[in-house]
């Protein structure tokens, strides 16, 4: 079976059923995956898994203190993981999109995620997104993050990431994505975890956006 899979328009196209069934089963087997995502290249596991988790941090050589998000594909599935310290109005403005909130974790999500830290980096990605659409199938979140090792510069196109296809289960290959040189900026991270109050964590990809959104619903910036 091919490692690397076009989800381009193309000759793979209408086995798109297939190629979604496939990655679920390699996320639900705890595998680890390379996905498309509307800023960079990422590399995702099941959130739940603890087998899938050890991969990512291992693939990535990420120290664990150093928090990796997850996505989910509604923002009505958010309260399922985190505590909402903001209104839904709010969020529903900023997601989906190109950011990343911080929130306060529950205790349902995986101990072994993200081990340090009582809070969660949460993403809902683009309906039609590949990751999104795995989120819905397998109905539970999806840790994500950059398809890279820990440190390198984030990626755009899959040959920037070769050095670490070997260790992935498939690479989904949609192309270039944004060619532009901001797109490498990521998601905007901005933690919401304290009522009232919001904290850019990375400026990222949506910036001024993200805080004229914040603004307009009356959260004071925290430096």
């Amino acid at each position: 079976m091919e490692h690397i899979i076009s989800i381009k328009h193309g000759e793979h196209l209408q086995d798109e059923n297939a190629i979604v069934d496939d990655a679920v089963r390699i996320l639900a087997q705890g595998g680890v995956v390379a996905v498309p995502t509307d800023t960079l290249y990422g590399v995702a596991a099941l959130a739940q898994s603890k087998e899938g988790i050890e991969k990512l941090y291992a693939i990535k050589g990420r120290d664990e203190k150093k928090p990796i998000a997850v996505c989910v594909h509604s923002t009505k599935c958010i309260e399922e993981i985190a505590d909402i310290t903001v209104s839904m109005d709010l969020i529903n403005s900023l997601l989906p999109g190109p950011v990343t909130i911080i929130l306060p974790r529950k205790p349902s999500l995986n101990p072994n995620l993200n081990p340090h830290t009582p809070l969660i980096g949460i993403r809902v990605l683009e309906e039609e997104s590949l990751t999104n659409v795995l989120a819905s199938k397998l109905n539970a979140p999806i840790a994500l993050t950059s398809a890279n090792r820990s440190g390198k510069q984030s990626c755009i196109a899959i040959n920037e990431f070769a050095e670490i296809h070997g260790d992935l289960d498939k690479v989904y290959d949609a192309g270039t994505i944004h060619s532009s040189g901001k797109c490498r900026l990521g998601s905007t991270v901005v933690d919401l975890s304290i009522e009232g109050k919001y904290k850019i964590i990375r400026d990222g990809s949506a910036l001024v956006k993200t805080e004229d959104v914040l603004i307009q619903h009356g959260l004071q910036r925290e430096e």
